[in-house]
C-alpha cells in the first residue's frame, strides 16, 4: 500500500508540474492571440481566427500527438515528451484564454475609453490601468472554470508517454490486478481540483471588495 501511494505521489508531482507550467506560458500567451483576433489588420486577425478554429476544432489529444511527433518527420528535430506535453497544452488552453480575455476586453463599456483618452491616458496606459483590472475581475469565474478543466487534462498527456498520475494509477493497477489505484488517483485528482476551487473562490471574493 505504501509502495502505492509512493507511486502515486510522484506521478502527481509531474501531473502539478504540467499543471503550473501550461499555465505559466498559457496565461501570458493568450493577450496576444487576443489582441491579434481583435486587431483591425485583416490578416493578422483572419491568421489568428484560423488558429483558433484549428485549435478549438481538434481534440487535445491529437494535439499532443502532432506536436510530439511532427517536428521529426517534417524537420528531423525531436524533444523529450515532457517538453512536447507543454507545448501542446499551453498553445491549447492559450487558445481557450485567449476568448475569455476577449470577452472580458468586450464587456467593458466602450465610454471607459473615451473618458480615458479625455483624461489624456495612452493607449497602453488606458489598457493597464482601467480595462484589465475591470478584465480580470470579470474573467476569474471562467478562468476558474478552464484551470478545472486543465488540471483534469494533465491526464492526457499520458498518450505520448509522459508517467503522470493516471499513467502511474494504471501502470500499478495492471501489476496488482486491482482498480484500486485508479480509484486513489481519482481521490487525487478531486483533491487537486478541490484547491483549485478555493483558491479561485478566495480571488472571487478579494476582488469582490474592488468596485
Amino acid at each position: 500500500m505504501l509502495q502505492m501511494l509512493s507511486a502515486m505521489l510522484q506521478g502527481s508531482v509531474i501531473s502539478l508540474e504540467v499543471f503550473f507550467l501550461t499555465l505559466l506560458f498559457s496565461l501570458p500567451l493568450g493577450l496576444p492571440i487576443t489582441f491579434a483576433r481583435m486587431s483591425k489588420n485583416v490578416v493578422l486577425a483572419q491568421a489568428a481566427n484560423v488558429f483558433m478554429l484549428i485549435i478549438r476544432g481538434t481534440p487535445l489529444m491529437l494535439q499532443l500527438i502532432f506536436v510530439y511527433f511532427a517536428p521529426y518527420h517534417l524537420f528531423r528535430v525531436s524533444y523529450d515528451r515532457f517538453t512536447a506535453a507543454i507545448i501542446a497544452l499551453s498553445i491549447n488552453y492559450a487558445a481557450y484564454f485567449a476568448e475569455i480575455y476577449r470577452g472580458g476586453i468586450q464587456s467593458v463599456d466602450a465610454g471607459q475609453y473615451e473618458a480615458a483618452k479625455v483624461l489624456g491616458y495612452t493607449t497602453s496606459q488606458t489598457f493597464f490601468r482601467i480595462i484589465l483590472p475591470q478584465v480580470i475581475k470579470r474573467i476569474v469565474p471562467a478562468m476558474g472554470n478552464e484551470v478545472i478543466t486543465l488540471v483534469k487534462d494533465t491526464a492526457l498527456v499520458q498518450i505520448i508517454g509522459v508517467a503522470e498520475l493516471l499513467h502511474v494509477a494504471q501502470t500499478t493497477s495492471s501489476r496488482l490486478f486491482s482498480t484500486m489505484p485508479i480509484f486513489v488517483a481519482g481521490v487525487f485528482y478531486f483533491i487537486m481540483n478541490w484547491a483549485v476551487s478555493i483558491a479561485f473562490r478566495q480571488i472571487e471574493n478579494k476582488l469582490a471588495y474592488y468596485r
